[in-house]
């Protein structure tokens, strides 16, 4: 299905990448595409679209979805994207440390092959899957989303990835079914931070949304980022992606998916639920109790270049505001 995303969703002028790097970049790919298609340069699909990109060692059934991918599905209007470096190095992902640059260090001892799901709860097919099965039946995705993150930094990251209802509905949810947990993989022998004596999070980290929010069209699964598999440091091999919600909301490194009856206690809610709330939905107005929330930095950025843009409600996205019709979003942050 084609998702247009609308004209509120899209960039403002200040945005937009500029002529001289558009049209340079824009003239390289034809230079490649031509030389491809002499023979001369067999491109893959991921190195066509983000030549400056390197590629990871991807797994098969990754490789077997590329030439039917859905390029550009989604787009962010004309905003700039950022680099895949600060993509890939700039990561809030505790089970590997602390630090920004912890992830990207130390998530390489991640196992993700194999890789299995358990889909469980209140559905009709419960069960594990491995991750094989559970994305075969769907086709990749790109989708070009803001992430907004709750320390008031931002990117602009093209995912790949599927629609998470596509997945909740293969389960059949039951009517009993009113909300979904998520779980991440805990592997302390690879994962410093879990083995931490310093930590205050309770392992599995957790999180949750309501049914009819998971239903929305702008919730993925994501596999994949800048035309290649996800990184380990963004949530190998299996995370979700919600782009009108704080960035912490979009777990990594899924393994399992429970659809419950009751509203699920999430990790960052149980530490301190007067900052972080179970909604989490990017708002301007609600401050952060420690910074505001009115904008925000876009990476990348430096002391002399701050890149400070002003935040968005729900980050943009407004069309899921009729999820939250009634709701004070202020007590209900």
């Amino acid at each position: 299905m084609l998702i247009k995303v609308p004209l509120a969703s899209a960039a403002r002028e200040s945005d937009v990448t500029p002529e001289s790097v558009y049209l340079s970049r824009r003239t390289f790919m034809a230079a490649a595409g031509g030389l491809a298609a002499m023979g001369a340069l067999p491109l893959r699909a991921e190195e066509a679209r983000y030549p400056d990109v390197e590629s990871g060692d991807s797994p098969r059934w990754f490789t077997e979805k590329l030439p039917d991918v859905q390029w550009r599905a989604v787009t962010a209007g004309d905003e700039a994207l950022t680099p895949f470096n600060d993509v890939t190095h700039y990561n809030n992902f505790y089970e590997f440390g602390t630090g920004k640059g912890d992830p990207a260090r130390y998530a390489g001892k991640l196992e993700v092959e194999p890789w299995t799901v358990t889909i469980d709860g209140e559905v009709a097919k419960p069960g594990p899957v491995s991750l094989e099965s559970l994305v075969q039946p769907h086709r990749l995705q790109e989708r070009i989303y803001r992430l907004r993150c709750v320390e008031a930094w931002s990117m602009v990251i093209p995912w790949l990835g599927f629609p998470l209802a596509d997945l909740l509905k293969r389960a059949e949810p039951t009517g009993k079914a009113k909300y979904v947990r998520f779980e991440t993989r805990v592997a302390p022998e690879q994962m410093a931070g879990v083995r931490s004596g310093f930590s205050l999070i309770d392992w599995p980290y957790q999180e949750g949304l309501r049914l009819d929010e998971a239903m929305h069209p702008l919730a993925i699964m994501a596999v994949g980022l800048y035309g290649r598999e996800l990184p380990s440091q963004n949530g190998a091999p299996l995370r979700l992606v919600v782009p009108w919600k704080y960035g912490f909301k979009s777990i990594k490194s899924i393994v399992r998916i429970s659809l419950v009856a009751e509203r699920p206690t999430t990790t960052w809610e149980s530490l301190a639920p007067d900052e972080y709330g179970f909604y989490a939905n990017v708002n301007p107005e609600v401050d952060h109790p420690r910074w505001s929330q009115a904008t925000e930095r876009r990476l990348p950025n430096t002391l002399f270049s701050p890149n400070v843009v002003s935040t968005r409600m729900f980050n943009g996205y407004d069309e899921v505001a009729p999820l939250y019709s009634g709701l004070d979003l202020r007590k209900y942050y």
